[in-house]
């Protein structure tokens, strides 16, 4: 998909992505030059889209996301964001951002202003004719496989702090071997799937919980 052009795809009936679906790729104008997903192949991504630039809450989603950008570099996870509006628009918000803020926005923000993207991540419904309720996240593995999705409302900001809790705990259970319980954080105890069969689960001196069994996190 080039997202420079109007490729057909942009007139089939979109629906939103599912967690474990390939993401689907593209390739398109930045404020870092072309970019396109499969140049993330082998790290972890949160591709995000915002509503539009010159915002006040997409404003406070991209100077904490730029503070924490050193932080998703430890997890080896990029960051690239994406709205409708113009390349020209892009750059002249990021530069109100570094003169209003003190913060310099470290990663790309892709141009869509044809939709083709958003359409093709179910971002945005076939009939609208703007963006305006779009503030998607998809937590993509190295593979180019979505593990997360998350959506929000116009009106309402993103955790920063919840995105990056969220990459720490989709790697560390990544191998199947463990599991995050709720709030989980790095160095936490983990959950270890069930491994009893139903007749042991039942004999007399079970465990009531004999589904839930904790282990400590072996990465510090």
């Amino acid at each position: 998909m080039d997202a420079t052009s109007n490729p057909g795809s942009a007139n089939q009936a979109s629906r939103p992505l599912r967690i474990g679906e390939k993401a689907p790729l593209f390739r398109a104008r930045s404020t870092q030059g072309d970019v396109s997903l499969d140049q993330y192949r082998g790290r972890w991504l949160v591709f995000f889209s915002h509503p539009a630039d010159f915002t006040p809450v997409c404003t406070s989603e991209f100077v904490t996301l730029s503070r924490a950008a050193a932080r998703f570099e430890a997890l080896g996870c990029a960051l690239l964001g994406l709205s409708v509006d113009s390349l020209y628009a892009h750059v002249a918000w990021i530069r109100t951002i570094r003169e209003g803020f003190g913060v310099d926005v470290p990663f790309p923000i892709v141009e869509d202003a044809s939709m083709v993207i958003g359409r093709a991540y179910g971002m945005i419904d076939d009939g609208a004719r703007d963006s305006s309720g779009m503030r998607a996240t998809y937590f993509i593995d190295p593979e180019g496989i979505i593990r997360a999705i998350a959506w929000y409302p116009l009106t309402v900001g993103r955790s920063v702090d919840e995105m990056l809790r969220l990459v720490a705990a989709l790697q560390r259970a990544a191998s199947g071997e463990a599991m995050t319980p709720e709030g989980w954080r790095p160095g936490d105890d983990l959950l270890l799937p069930p491994d009893q069969t139903m007749p042991d689960a039942l004999k007399p001196d079970a465990s009531p919980a004999w589904y839930y069994k904790t282990c400590k996190d072996k990465v510090r």
